[in-house]
């Protein structure tokens, strides 16, 4: 098949990759568009995940004030140079992260950082809800990993939908971030203040 160039454009303007990674996959794909954005989208998790084993030791402390005054919050986003920290992509990054977190309120940052006490205690819980509403044997396992889906979606900032668009997460806009600048990125701490909270 042969692959022209609005077609090529097409994909480069939904999916933001360059003109040969867009030939490439629609090569691939035969022509098939919703294949190639598959293809594209795949292609760059697998690079992603190579990068994240790499030290990221720079970056930004980006902040934000909410509009009322009331709300304020500092996080530190690494990356691993500072030619990277500069840019205007990895600056937009940490400044919607910062803005996340002043709307969602996370109480961590992954599942990983949750204490083991809070995270039995919360699955005593969920089994205790489960047991009460009739449930048994597997049912309840099965309820309980529902439910600990939804804890970690609710506190930890990686697992969050972004508040201004729910259909990404703020791990996938991090793994998105680490495709487009080409190093690994890293949330490394976030401090969130409101008054009189």
């Amino acid at each position: 098949m042969v692959i022209s160039a609005a077609m090529i454009k097409q994909l480069r303007e939904a999916t933001g990759a360059g003109v040969l990674d867009c030939r490439k996959a629609l090569e691939t794909c035969e022509g098939d568009a919703e294949k190639a954005k598959a293809w594209l989208k795949d292609k760059g998790l697998a690079a992603a995940a190579k990068k994240s084993d790499r030290v990221a030791a720079d970056g930004l402390v980006g902040s934000y004030i909410h509009h009322n005054n009331r709300i304020a919050v500092l996080v530190e986003v690494n990356c691993e140079t500072d030619f990277v920290a500069r840019t205007e992509g990895f600056k937009k990054l940490t400044q919607e992260i910062a803005k996340h977190i002043a709307m969602a309120n996370p109480q961590y940052i992954k599942p990983e950082d949750v204490a083991a006490s809070v995270l039995e205690e919360a699955k005593q819980g969920f089994q205790a809800e489960a047991l009460a509403a009739g449930k048994s044997g597997a049912e309840v396992d099965e309820a309980v990993e529902q439910k600990l889906g939804k804890f970690y979606q609710e506190t930890c900032l990686v697992k969050q939908p972004y508040v201004l668009n729910e259909k990404v997460t703020i791990g996938e806009m991090i793994t998105q971030g680490i495709t487009d600048l080409k190093e690994n990125i890293v949330v490394r701490r976030f401090v969130r203040y409101e008054l009189g909270a």
